[in-house]
């Protein structure tokens, strides 16, 4: 009997230290928080720009939990103002074909050096690196039949010349074979060994979907053996795809472009009012590990060459802002931000470093859309003690709400209501009764 009792034990003490071990393992346990270059800086981001913006990272987003650093699409164009006549943009690869970055924006990437120095820039300020690419294999390397490190394969047996990205002309899709399979390991191997902490592939999981490329970029990153976090794009992802993309990827875009607008957008971009619909069909996807993307954040200052659009302030007013935050961070998106640190005012980084907002993106769960009454949509979440209930009004003029907190899925009785935006203490009550501005939010923290 008590033979059998220390091995129940023990086999429970190995349990959990396995479980313990899987945990520290995951990439992304929580929803990846940092900066992007795209919404300020589009395909013209240079060495000294980037740099610039990991400084006011650090200091002025690091300590709310932000730690990513991305340069986004045409890192390996010396030429990115010309993007509007492809024929001409000049690129630099290396011997088996793979993109450099361009020696006249990154100096630093000279000889084999790659993005190394400016990943360890970044390391040494606690924070950590990502990459945009664009699935598939490099045209120039299709052209001149470049070999594949450490393959004995080709790019011509990688490479289907049939397959092109319908919105950027820089690469051939790759083949399903051991010939695509050896191309990805060799990429991977390469951003591994420049200290790449995130890569972002576009292209792949939308317009089309490419679940052979998704499942062959899983499978080299595995093999590098370090802690590279995946993140597809474009979006719409396809829901039907939810089970395959969890087991390959970390996040993955769930929309369009998401730029500075509350409802009047461009065909192919998202703006901020639909993206309610959308982020609440992927509730049921999110958990640690996997967290669908609603697109970064573009706020502040976007200049001087946005991604899209000419330099501006963000185009929402604040209450459309407070939204926009607040819906991502119920429903546990990841948080990039997009403008220009370099020129973050003191206004927005308290909009997008709220503790209170913060810690339900990072530790918020039970996370659900309540329902929709009239132009009022409710979301709650659990954070440590507290009940989180949002209130969003998505109508054009103020709304006044006035009902239960057990009209939303709380308990009855009394709750310590905090108002988080208003950073005011409500005392207590058993039900809310508020004006919400239009495209606005009431975000209530509430304790027993």
């Amino acid at each position: 009997m008590l033979k059998g009792l220390w091995w129940s034990v023990g086999a429970a003490v190995l349990a959990v230290g396995m479980q313990t071990v899987a945990q520290q393992k995951m990439l992304a346990p929580t929803p990846p928080m940092g900066w992007n270059s795209w919404d300020s800086y589009g395909l013209t981001v240079n060495e000294s720009q980037f740099r610039a913006n990991v400084d006011a990272l650090a200091k002025r987003l690091k300590p709310a939990g932000y730690q990513y650093a991305v340069v986004d699409e045409g890192w390996y164009l010396a030429n990115p103002q010309d993007a509007s006549k492809p024929e001409t943009l000049q690129y630099r690869i290396d011997a088996n074909g793979r993109y450099q970055p361009a020696l006249d924006r990154f100096a630093t990437a000279k000889g084999d050096a790659g993005f190394k120095p400016i990943a360890d820039s970044v390391h040494a300020q606690g924070l950590k690196f990502g990459i945009h690419i664009i699935r598939g294999i490099t045209k120039k390397a299709v052209a001149g039949n470049m070999p594949i490190a450490d393959s004995t394969f080709h790019a011509s047996d990688a490479a289907d010349t049939t397959d092109k990205c319908p919105w950027n002309p820089d690469n051939f899709g790759v083949k399903d074979n051991a010939a695509g399979q050896a191309w990805y390991d060799a990429l991977m191997k390469q951003y591994a060994g420049w200290g790449v902490d995130y890569v972002k592939v576009d292209c792949i999981a939308s317009h089309p979907y490419k679940g052979d490329e998704i499942r062959m970029i899983h499978h080299a990153i595995a093999k590098t053996g370090r802690p590279i976090v995946l993140s597809l794009s474009p979006g719409p992802a396809p829901l039907s795809e939810a089970v395959e993309l969890g087991q390959n990827a970390q996040l993955w875009r769930i929309s369009n472009d998401v730029w500075d607008h509350w409802e009047k957008n461009k065909e192919w971009s998202q703006n901020v009012k639909d993206q309610f619909a959308v982020i609440a069909s992927w509730a049921k996807s999110v958990k640690p590990g996997n967290w669908p993307d609603a697109d970064m954040l573009p706020l502040g200052r976007l200049e001087p060459i946005p991604g899209d659009g000419k330099p501006r302030a963000t185009r929402l007013t604040q209450d459309e802002q407070r939204t926009l935050v607040t819906l991502w961070s119920i429903a546990r998106s990841p948080l990039f931000f997009g403008g220009n640190l370099t020129e973050l005012d003191d206004w927005t980084q308290a909009l997008v470093t709220n503790p209170a907002v913060v810690a339900m993106d990072q530790r918020g769960h039970g996370q659900r859309l309540v329902g929709q009454d009239g132009n009022i949509v409710a979301w709650t979440s659990h954070v440590g003690g507290a009940e989180y209930l949002a209130l969003f009004n998505v109508g054009d003029l103020s709304s006044v709400v006035k009902s239960g907190f057990a009209k939303y899925g709380l308990a009855r009785g009394k709750y310590a209501v905090r108002d988080v935006w208003g950073d005011k203490d409500m005392g207590k009550m058993a039900s809310v009764e508020n004006t919400i501005a239009p495209h606005g939010v009431l975000l209530l923290a509430l304790r027993r």
